[in-house]
Parts: structure tokens; sequence; C-alpha cells
């Protein structure tokens, strides 16, 4: 009997040394990779944050707080992180408003060949180029442009719109890029939802909106949590389409950032910036998780 015992400790522990190497093969890839391409970066990002000046063209730089200082010395700087982070508060907000009840509809209501064209047109962003989807916002929002048009051939007499070169323009270019995520991750939660559920609790006499706020929503939360943070984060920080559709309202806290890098070359101080605003979506993002564990709960 112990000879049988220790026989079969022995090989549960070869097994589970087996499964150890076989998680090591696996993983050990995507985390080498991702140590190479992210983890590096960021500590180089982070050692430029703390020097005089960049280490280009024969400079040395010497380590200093000054880039931080430049931070809190400057209230410019601090409204336009308020700034980025309203943009990305307002176009998470749209992109759930908007993308919740396409997903919904996706996951159960529409089935068969339906749904697979509905989801053709929701990826179809996906295939064009970037630049291209927000330079062809231009054309639809500038003045006496397509969006213009149709409106004053519907409403004659409407007066000009002239989106362009706004606030609203931006947010809508943004909404427009970043919708796909929201629907996307709201369907893959909502199509797990058990649909016994939803008819349980029909029959037992609950009201749509109660079926909605005490049954669906918190079971998509993780759903609607990931589409929350895979749209906030790169918002705050975008700089093309504040760029090319806010002109001068589209100075943004990434557009910022963006010049530090490219035409000031202050590199020290657009690494300082970053950093800064990733502690800002810390912040932010830490207790929003606990609470929608929570709510999910």
């Amino acid at each position: 009997m112990a000879h049988e015992a220790t026989h079969d400790t022995t090989g549960n522990t070869a097994q589970a040394d087996r499964s150890a190497r076989a998680v090591v093969l696996l993983t050990g890839p995507a985390y080498l990779w991702l140590t190479v391409t992210v983890l590096l970066p960021l500590v180089a990002m982070l050692y430029f944050s703390f020097l005089s000046e960049a280490p280009i063209a024969g400079r040395v730089g010497e380590l200093t707080l000054e880039q931080y200082r430049a931070f809190f010395e400057h209230a410019f700087y601090l409204e336009l992180i308020l700034r980025s982070l309203r943009l990305g508060a307002e176009v998470t907000l749209f992109c759930f408003l908007l993308g919740f009840p396409c997903a919904y509809v996706l996951a159960k209501t529409i089935k068969g060949r339906w749904r697979e064209a509905l989801f053709l047109l929701v990826i179809i962003p996906f295939w064009s180029n970037a630049l291209v989807r927000v330079f062809s916002w231009t054309m639809v929002l500038r003045g006496n442009g397509l969006l213009e048009r149709a409106i004053e051939t519907v409403f004659p007499g409407a007066g000009s719109l002239d989106l362009l070169f706004t606030y609203n323009a931006v947010v809508i270019g943004l909404v427009h890029s970043y919708l796909p995520y929201m629907i996307l991750t709201c369907y893959i939660s909502l199509q797990a939802i058990d649909d016994d559920l939803i008819a349980a609790a029909r029959s037992l006499g609950a009201s749509w909106l109660t079926i909605l706020r005490r049954l669906i929503l918190p079971l998509a939360m993780p759903g609607i949590v990931a589409g929350a943070v895979l749209i906030f984060v790169p918002v705050i920080g975008s700089f093309m389409e504040p760029r090319i559709l806010g002109g001068r309202q589209g100075t943004f806290i990434g557009t910022i950032i963006e010049d530090q890098f490219t035409a000031v070359f202050n590199w020290p101080l657009g690494a300082a910036l970053s950093f800064i605003l990733l502690a800002c979506v810390l912040v932010i993002f830490i207790p929003f998780t606990f609470a929608a564990r929570r709510m999910s709960g």
C-alpha cells in the first residue's frame, strides 16, 4: 500500500511538472514579446522622464525632477488632462449608449445570416485606414459638406452647421472609431447570458426595465468594463482625431505629448506627461473596477 501511494504521488508530481512546462512553453513567447515591446519601452520612457534633456545628437541629460515640476507649475497641463478625461468619459458614454443596444440585438434578437451581415457592418471600419476614416469625416462635417447638404435638402433654410473644427466633431470622430470595441465586448457578455433567465424573470412579472437593471446589466458588466477600458484609455491620449477634426479646439494632452516628441523634441517632458496621464487613468480605473465587480456580484 505504501509503495502504491508513493508511486501515485510520484506520478502526480511528474504530471504536474509536465503541465507546468507546457504552460511555460505556450505562454512564454507571449510574455517575452510583451516584455520586449511593452515593458522595456515603458522603462525607457520612465527613465527619459527624469532627464533634463533627451539623450540624442550627442547630448547627455542629467537626472532631475524638473519635468514633473513643470507640470505642477503650469496649470495649462492640468486643464488639458481634465479636458482629455472629459473627452474620454463622453466618448465612452456615447459608445455605451449606442453600442449596448446594438450588441443586445445581435446577441438575443437576430439569428442566422442577418446576424452575420450586421457583424460585417460592425467590423468594416477596421478594414480601412484610421487616417482615411478621420479625413472622411472632414468631408461630412465641414461647412457645405455632405451632412449639411442632406439636412438642407430635407429641411430647406435650416442654416449652417459647420461642425468641423469643433469639440463636437472630435467626439463624433472618436465615437465612430471606437464604437465597435463596445459592441464586440458587450456582445460576448450578452451571448453568455442564458435566455431562460430572462424568460423566467418575465414569467415572474418583472418589467423590462427591472430585467435590464437587475439581470442583464449586472451579468453583462464584464463586457461593459472591458469595452470602457478599451475606449477610455486610448481616447484620452488620442492626438490624430483631435488634430484633424478639432483644429484649435482639438488641443488635448495627447496632442501636447505628441508635439513634445515630434515637433519640440522635448522627450523628457513628453514622457513625464505620459506617466502623469497613466497615473490619472489608474486612479480612475482601480475604484471603477472594484465598483463594477461589486455590481456584477
